[in-house]
């Protein structure tokens, strides 16, 4: 399927990169267009692999219909010109979890997760969970790793557990989990997709080649989780925090089945919505037959993922937190719920236009906004109108430091943007890191 082709890679970054390095085993000729200038040693072992990489502004002129595929990066929006000159064209479009599939094998348990919040952690459970029973598990999607990049490892009967994203899933057509996840749906990504019924649609993606002998697990309490999904083909499992569902919560402890798992109290991570994360982590994985004494031996120790309210230094009584994976406002309201103690929270990033209204029942606890970056002025607006003391800042150092400077020992401070991270950093990560390596200097 993916032999003797003429490919056009759009876009490297981590998951273009991967992929030209798996499709150069097959006889393929592949060309990899990126704007921007990339790590040198890459473009030298692709070379080597006989990829060519070119970086140009205006890739439109490099495609014509020699070319058999584009695989595009799932950044790249689909109304991109090159991508509509594809279709013109006639030339399939496709992304590198589509490709990637097709070279598991096809016993391979596939547990896959997307939603508007909670997929990195629910994903990153799952596999702690799987490895934990001493399965053979593998990683990967938009955690971090490519599903290029694991996919040779994968033998017989492994397990591999995914996460995956809303634009990944506009270009994949044969992917099929045998388990699916939807965390959640709240209006994200909205400036990417026109609309939020359009990005409901490409969620539900991860579901169209179910047939009932696959799993759904959803969230019965998120209205349009509950409602979109009720015409699907897959068998569905629902958990709910406040209400009846296959997994539950009752009297301060979590229910699967109508059986006891675990109390809550023997949680490492706290809050309500790493409570529905893990709900979805025990209904996958009680597939693969995990034990209650592995689920608990697991929670007893996992406190959380890098960048997702991650506890980073406790400095002079102040404690602080990186929640740079909050891209978009309800991933900030999630983690102001998460504390009781007076905050001072950053906020900032890439401006989308998006509106921080949500927020205002949220900042009980918060004391002061120090916001950054393009959305600054806008932020600052936003707190005058709820009567929050706000300094604006440029950069996210200053922030850090300042917020500090005016605290008080019981104090949090939140990285929570509410913003994406392009406009000072190249992802959410670099912004984690930026924050945290700051925060070491104050120590």
């Amino acid at each position: 399927m993916f032999e003797n082709k003429k490919i056009f890679v759009l876009g490297m970054a981590r998951s273009g990169y991967e992929v030209a390095k798996l499709l150069s085993k097959y006889n393929n000729k592949i060309i990899v267009i990126d704007k921007k200038e990339q790590d040198i040693n890459h473009i030298e072992e692709l070379e080597e692999l006989g990829v060519s990489f070119i970086q140009s502004d205006d890739p439109l002129e490099l495609l014509d219909s020699s070319f058999d595929l584009v695989i595009k990066n799932p950044g790249i929006r689909y109304d991109h010109p090159l991508i509509l000159k594809a279709i013109e064209l006639g030339i399939k479009v496709v992304n590198e979890v589509e490709v990637a599939y097709h070279f598991l094998p096809k016993d391979a348990f596939i547990i896959a997760v997307t939603g508007a919040n909670g997929k990195t952690t629910t994903t990153t459970l799952c596999y702690e969970f799987v490895k934990a029973m001493g399965k053979k598990v593998h990683l990967g999607g938009n955690i971090g790793y490519p599903l290029s990049q694991i996919v040779n490892n994968v033998k017989s009967n492994d397990v591999v557990v995914l996460e995956i994203s809303a634009q990944q899933l506009h270009d994949c057509y044969d992917f099929k989990p045998n388990v699916s996840i939807l965390t959640n749906l709240v209006p994200v990504h909205i400036d990417f997709f026109g609309d939020y019924k359009n990005y409901i649609d490409h969620k539900l993606r991860i579901f169209m080649n179910h047939t009932n002998s696959d799993i759904a697990i959803i969230n019965k309490s998120n209205t349009d989780s509950y409602e979109s999904t009720k015409d699907i083909k897959s068998k569905k499992i629902y958990f709910s925090s406040n209400e009846e569902a296959d997994a539950y919560i009752k009297d301060k402890a979590i229910y699967y089945k109508n059986e006891k798992i675990i109390d809550l109290k023997d949680i490492r991570v706290k809050g309500m919505h790493n409570y529905e994360n893990i709900m979805c982590a025990i209904i996958a994985t009680k597939e693969l037959g995990i034990s209650n004494e592995v689920i608990k031996e697991v929670l007893n120790k996992f406190t959380g993922v890098e960048h997702r309210i991650e506890f980073v230094a406790k400095i002079n009584g102040r404690e602080f937190y990186n929640d740079s994976k909050a891209t978009n406002v309800k991933s900030t309201e999630i983690a102001l719920n998460a504390f009781d103690t007076p905050t001072i929270i950053l906020l900032g990033g890439l401006d989308r236009g998006h509106s921080f209204e949500d927020l205002r029942d949220d900042l009980n606890n918060v004391t002061h906004i120090v916001c950054y970056g393009e959305t600054k002025m806008r932020i600052k607006e936003f707190s005058l109108s709820c009567n929050i003391d706000c300094t604006v800042v440029n950069t996210l150092e200053e922030a850090t430091k300042y917020a500090y400077n005016i605290s008080n020992p019981g104090d949090t401070i939140l990285l929570s943007p509410a913003c994406a991270s392009w406009d000072q950093f190249d992802d959410f990560e670099q912004r984690g890191d930026t924050f945290k390596n700051t925060v070491n200097t104050l120590e």
